[in-house]
């Protein structure tokens, strides 16, 4: 789910604005689902949607839904 529009964010934990966007999980031996990326690469939370990250699949409620609702339309 790559196709989905950066948001900025005001992130508390590197105190600047940063660029989030919704991905999609997949691969071999990881669970299936969505991860919020972040652009800040040397935040020592990145690629961990875990607290104190304030970043949460759930800031993307609306998107997955409609991801979810395309898919079940193509697959029907």
């Amino acid at each position: 789910m790559s196709r989905g529009r950066a948001r900025e964010f005001k992130c508390e934990v590197v105190s600047e604005t940063v660029s989030i966007r919704l991905r999609r999980l997949s691969g071999f031996g990881r669970p299936q689902g969505y991860f919020v990326q972040c652009d800040q690469l040397d935040c020592q939370y990145v690629e961990e949607n875990k607290p104190p990250c304030p970043l949460q699949v759930e800031m993307f409620a609306d998107e997955i839904k409609a991801a979810d609702e395309a898919r079940r339309a193509r697959s029907a």
